[in-house]
C-alpha cells in the first residue's frame, strides 16, 4: 500500500476483524500505548467493532497528559518572568497546572509563544540576544532527537541565552509499570510505532520474557491497528509472548542509530514523574552533565518545586488503562476540553479527547436513559 486512503479501506478492515473474531476463541485485553492510537481507535470505533472478543485499554503514550503537575507550574513560573520568551508546543498551553495554564500566563503579558520546533526557539535565542529564551522540551523518545540537537548546536554555537525545560518520558518503563501493577488487565501491547522508529525493537525483548506478553510494533492507522491486534491474538492465542514488528514500512530492529548517539551524548536516564501515575524508575530522560548550562530548571531556580495532584482528577487511571474516561464523574461536565480538569482532556493525544470528540453524546445519551 502507498496512500493514506488504502490504510482505511473499509473492505480489508472488515476481513482483519472477522478474522480476529474467528481466531480469539475467548476474550482479551489489549493496550495501545500511543494516544495516537487511542484516537484512531476511538475515531473509527474500532474497540465497539470488537467489543465482543477484545477489550482495547488505553496506555500512557500521551506525553503532554504525562508531563507532571509541576513542571507546568515550572513552566508557568518561568514564563512569567519579564526577560523570558517562553516556547512551547501549541497543547501544551492549555494544559492545567496547579493554579493557573501558560495560555493564562499569556493573556496577562507573559511572552509565551508556539512554535514547531526546538531549532525555532534557538533561532529566536539568536534573534534576541537580551532576552532568555526556554524551550519546553516534552515527549517521549521520538522527540528527543530534535531536541537533542538544539542544545547541541547551542553549545557548538555558543549560544548562552537558550535553555530548555526537560520533561522526555520513555516507553519501556511506562510499559513495565503498568505490567507490574496489582491492577493490571492488560495481556498484550501494540507499541508505538513512532517511537520505535527512533529507538527499534530491541529494548521490549527483555519485557516480553519477563511479563510473557506479546508486544507488537505498530502503526496509526485503522489497518496498522487491526493487524496488530490479530498479530497480538495469534501470539495469546498459541501461548506466545514475543515482540513483533507490524509496522516494517517505517521501523527497523535497531532504530536510528546516529539518533540514539545523538541523544546519549546530551541526555542521561533519570527517574521521572509522571502526571497522575508517579514516579517510574529510570523512565525519563534529563540533560546530561556535559549540557546542565542548558538546564532551565537550574538557571531559573525552580529545580526544586513541587505540587499534589488534583485528586478529583483520574487521568492517572485512564493512562493505565484502569477506567475508561466516561467512567469518570467529571467527564463532559466538570470537565470539557474548554474546562479541563486534566491534560488527558487538553492533549490532542489524551484519551479524555479523544471520548469527548467521537462518544460524548453516546455517554449523554446512556446517562439519560439510566434516569
Amino acid at each position: 500500500m502507498k496512500f493514506v486512503d488504502e490504510y482505511r479501506d473499509r473492505e480489508k478492515a472488515e476481513q482483519y476483524a472477522r478474522a480476529i473474531r474467528t481466531e480469539a476463541t475467548r476474550p482479551w485485553s489489549i493496550m495501545e500505548v500511543c494516544g495516537g492510537q487511542t484516537h484512531t481507535i476511538v475515531k473509527y470505533a474500532i474497540d465497539e467493532i470488537l467489543r465482543d472478543k477484545i477489550t482495547l485499554l488505553h496506555g500512557p503514550g500521551c506525553p503532554v497528559c504525562v508531563t507532571p503537575l509541576e513542571l507546568i507550574d515550572k513552566a508557568c513560573e518561568i514564563a512569567t518572568r519579564p526577560d523570558v520568551i517562553f516556547c512551547s508546543y501549541g497543547d501544551m498551553l492549555r494544559v492545567p497546572g496547579s493554579h493557573t495554564d501558560l495560555f493564562t500566563v499569556k493573556a496577562r503579558g507573559g511572552d509565551v509563544r508556539i512554535v514547531y520546533s526546538p531549532m525555532n526557539a534557538l533561532e529566536l535565542a539568536k534573534a534576541n540576544p537580551t532576552k532568555q529564551v526556554v524551550f519546553f522540551a516534552v515527549g517521549f523518545e521520538t522527540t528527543a532527537p530534535a531536541n537533542a540537537m538544539a542544545v547541541f548546536q547551542a553549545k557548538q554555537q555558543g549560544i548562552s541565552n537558550f535553555s530548555v525545560l526537560v520533561s522526555h518520558v520513555l516507553v519501556p518503563p511506562a510499559i513495565e509499570a503498568v505490567l507490574s501493577a496489582p491492577d493490571n488487565r492488560t495481556q498484550a501491547f501494540l507499541a508505538a510505532g513512532h517511537v520505535c522508529t527512533v529507538m527499534g525493537y530491541e529494548e521490549y525483548r527483555p519485557l516480553s520474557e519477563k511479563y510473557r506478553v506479546p508486544i507488537v510494533v505498530t502503526g496509526f492507522e485503522p489497518l496498522d491497528i487491526l493487524q496488530g491486534v490479530l498479530m497480538c491474538v495469534r501470539q495469546l492465542e498459541n501461548g506466545r509472548a514475543e515482540v513483533e514488528n507490524q509496522y516494517a514500512r517505517s521501523v527497523r530492529e535497531f532504530g536510528n542509530v546516529p539518533a540514539q548517539d545523538l541523544i546519549g551524548q546530551v541526555f542521561r536516564v533519570i527517574p521521572r514523574k509522571w502526571r497522575g501515575v508517579g514516579e517510574i524508575p529510570q523512565s525519563g530522560f534529563g540533560l546530561a552533565a556535559e549540557f546542565a548550562e542548558y538546564d532551565a530548571e537550574l538557571r531559573f531556580g525552580v529545580a526544586d518545586l513541587t505540587v499534589e495532584e488534583d485528586r478529583e482528577c483520574i487521568a492517572g487511571e485512564v493512562l493505565r488503562g484502569v477506567k475508561k474516561p466516561q467512567e469518570c464523574p467529571a467527564f463532559g461536565g466538570r470537565c470539557t476540553p474548554d474546562h479541563p480538569l486534566g491534560a488527558t482532556m487538553v492533549s490532542n493525544e489524551g484519551a479524555c479527547a479523544a471520548y469527548y470528540q467521537y462518544r460524548r453524546h453516546e455517554a449523554k445519551a446512556a446517562v439519560g436513559s439510566e434516569r
